[in-house]
């Protein structure tokens, strides 16, 4: 086979859809002979660049999606560059949802655990956290008033489910990211029960730490482990 037939056939799109060939082989699972896989009037690459399941019929997000059944939508499968067609990817026993959820490379068969971080956009009130690079999800929060957040790097150096503030309130599921001054932690909570600024997510209002809604601060502690990076900016 001479040069130039190789790369005619690594450009090659048989169905005429956009996507070529190896890409639809290796990475979309889609059908190389069909421009419309689920058959739904919508071609796969017009579906795949929108952010529609090229699977399902129907106006189905790749995030909705679960090809494989795997655990991991379709949506992150691609960002984590997984098989969309095989629940376990590298073949260790475990499925690519599982990997994930406890922090495993899903393309490696050794126990290799991926990198954390924490980021903190305060502009928009926003906290992302990533696994290898990829985001898995954003919250809203309630960072300092007065620009009293400080910015940078640093690593979340002390877990308590439930902390104590010198502003007489309790802190459920605090992170501490400089010593035990400043924190992530779910709304504060009076002694009797009553939560503060239930109103106030998305509005700078703290005395410096982030606050994250109940259910969003819980996830978050149950992710991040000692040592996790958190990037504020």
């Amino acid at each position: 086979m001479s040069f130039n037939t190789v790369i005619a056939s690594s450009l090659l799109d048989s169905d005429k859809d956009g996507i070529l060939d190896r890409d639809e082989l290796d990475i979309y699972k889609t059908d190389i002979n069909n421009h419309d896989t689920d058959n739904d009037g919508y071609s796969d690459w017009l579906e795949l660049n929108n952010g529609y399941s090229p699977f399902k019929a129907g106006n189905i997000k790749l995030e909705e999606s679960d090809y494989d059944n795997d655990g991991l939508t379709d949506k992150m499968e691609l960002d984590f560059h997984t098989d969309l067609s095989n629940t376990d990817t590298d073949g260790d026993g475990f499925s690519d949802g599982v990997e994930i959820e406890n922090g495993y490379d899903p393309l490696n068969s050794a126990p290799v655990k991926l990198s954390k971080r924490i980021e903190v956009d305060l502009s928009n009130q926003e906290l992302h956290y990533f696994l290898g690079g990829v985001r898995l999800n954003k919250f809203i929060i309630s960072s300092g008033i007065n620009n009293s957040t400080p910015k940078g790097f640093f690593r979340i150096d002390e877990k308590q489910k439930k902390a104590w503030s010198s502003f007489g309130l309790w802190m459920p599921f605090w992170m501490s990211f400089l010593n035990g001054y400043y924190g992530i932690h779910e709304l504060p909570e009076w002694p009797d029960g009553r939560k503060e600024g239930e109103n106030h997510l998305g509005l700078p209002v703290s005395h410096g730490c982030i606050r994250l809604g109940s259910e969003n601060a819980e996830i978050l502690y149950n992710w991040a482990e000692k040592g996790t990076l958190v990037y504020i900016y």
